[in-house]
């Protein structure tokens, strides 16, 4: 694999990209996420030449952003134009055909995460990047983030101790209702639901469909991903060998998945608890704690904090930053290494190991019963 990602590199640092030519990308689903990434695309310099939706709103707000992009209501057809990259920032059921014909179009992409909609389909994924010869970013940003790779090696230096426990967390009091109300709108339904079960349109489907099975995961793997990634990376730990977990709907009422949940994670030498709760603001926004036997490390988002050990109530930390998650560094280095063709910072393996976790407690949750990872 090295041999051929050098080889590759020596003739795309030539030959790829000319002298200060602007990447050229395209967006696939241009709701929220897509948008933002769009902007945050052109703000590092590249060039969005063509948008994708299947929601005549979403597609407008994305030709706002880049009038002289072509529009296109089919992916397929995004993927037979001329560009660099795509970005695909669709529901995750759809994100292992739009990667496979990507990777088929020989466009480099940028995945948003969670990788898979199941173990198996993360599998498959891995094997088929791994096949092609086209570099795949994953949207975990906290990867690139300066300040979490700081607060990374302090661990690795030791500081901690033997990590017993790690407690990520997720409190947002947002959870309401699902909105069923009509759509504002032209959606082509058919083509959102994809390979899923087909069903007449109920737009809270449409407006949330991460809190449905056919589409997604949940928030056990949206959220989970990017904590159980950096709980992973910081103890050089991969995918969990057991799991369990308890959740339930509390306010989001039409929701399949739960807007409160915790789950439990068995490694060979500690133990995760991951929880969260929508119905609360309490420690408001992401947080994850590593307890070690010396000092105990919290990052959240105002940055990392570590405590000595023994911990006493009003005792400062030993050592503290702040610690921002920017978007750009993840961007930029999806962007160097189109040219490079080497990995980037958040690989198809390792988004497949931080979304095992998830996967499994949401199988342990369903099924009622603990789930351990096979050999």
């Amino acid at each position: 694999m090295s041999n051929r990602r050098e080889f590759i590199g020596a003739w795309a640092a030539t030959s790829l990209f000319g002298v200060n030519e602007k990447i050229t990308f395209g967006v696939i689903a241009t709701g929220g996420r897509g948008r933002y990434l769009q902007e945050r695309f052109q703000k590092l310099g590249a060039q969005c030449v063509a948008i994708c939706d299947i929601y005549g709103p979403n597609l407008d707000k994305a030709a706002a952003i880049s009038p002289e992009a072509r529009r296109f209501t089919a992916y397929q057809e995004l993927l037979a134009q001329k560009m660099d990259c795509v970005v695909i920032a669709s529901p995750d059921h759809q994100h292992w055909p739009m990667l496979q014909a990507a990777l088929a179009a020989k466009k480099d992409v940028y995945l948003e995460k969670p990788l898979s909609k199941s173990l198996e389909q993360s599998k498959i994924m891995v094997d088929a990047v791994r096949a092609s010869n086209q570099v795949v970013q994953i949207g975990m940003q906290r990867r690139s983030a300066p300040a979490l790779i700081e607060a990374k090696r302090l661990v690795d230096e030791g500081t901690l101790g033997q990590i017993t426990l790690v407690k990520p967390q997720w409190n947002w009091n947002i959870a309401k209702e699902l909105n069923n109300g009509p759509l504002p709108g032209s959606l082509d339904w058919r083509a959102f639901l994809g390979d899923a079960p087909k069903r007449e349109l109920e737009p809270m489907r449409f407006r949330n469909w991460r809190y449905f099975f056919d589409y997604a995961g949940g928030n056990m793997t949206d959220q989970g991903t990017h904590l159980m990634d950096v709980t992973q990376w910081f103890t050089q730990n991969t995918s969990p060998l057991a799991a369990q977990a308890a959740g339930y709907v509390a306010k989001m009422k039409g929701a399949e998945h739960p807007d409160v949940f915790s789950a439990i994670f068995e490694y060979p030498k500690m133990l995760v608890t991951w929880t969260l709760d929508y119905a609360n603001a309490y420690q408001n926004g992401w947080s994850i704690t590593f307890q070690g036997d010396e000092a105990t490390m919290v990052l959240d988002d105002s940055g990392y904090a570590v405590y000595k050990e023994p911990w006493k109530r009003d005792a400062a930390p030993i050592k503290q930053a702040q610690a921002p998650v920017p978007m750009e560094p993840h961007i930029q280095n999806f962007f160097d290494c189109m040219k490079t063709r080497q990995d980037p910072n958040c690989t198809v393996e390792i988004a497949a190991a931080a979304v095992a976790g998830p996967h499994m407690a949401n199988l342990a949750l369903f099924s009622g019963k603990k789930f351990t990872r096979q050999a």
